[in-house]
């Protein structure tokens, strides 16, 4: 299993990032797929998941109404669009998929900052 994210970034209070997430050496397309994030000096937490055939997502109280996550099972891909982003967003945020065991990728940093 690999997952690579990409699309992180520094933008301002306010703005607006995608997060990509290549999903390669297992079905994709039969697995739920989630973006967590961590902080500086905090837990890694879950911020959105989506259920195999988008029919479902569920979200971080922090998040929800401005993030979305989505996914393209034709590319392998899971997306997590980001609006109206805050400071306190700052994070290296993660993409998970739990198959036999938990999988993650490297991560992407994104930071918040004027």
């Amino acid at each position: 299993v690999q997952l690579v994210e990409s699309g992180g970034g520094l933008v301002q209070p306010g703005g607006s990032l995608r997060l990509s997430c290549a999903a390669s050496g297992f079905t994709f397309s039969s697995y739920f797929m989630s973006w967590y994030r961590q902080a500086p000096g905090k837990e890694r937490e879950m911020v959105a998941t989506i259920t195999s055939t988008s029919s479902n997502t569920d979200y971080a109280d922090s998040v929800k109404d401005r993030f979305t996550i989505s996914r393209d099972n034709a590319k392998n891909t899971v997306y997590l669009q980001m609006n109206s982003l805050r400071p306190e967003d700052t994070a290296v945020y993660y993409c998970n998929v739990w198959t036999t065991r938990d999988y993650w990728g490297q991560g992407t940093q994104v930071t918040v900052s004027s």
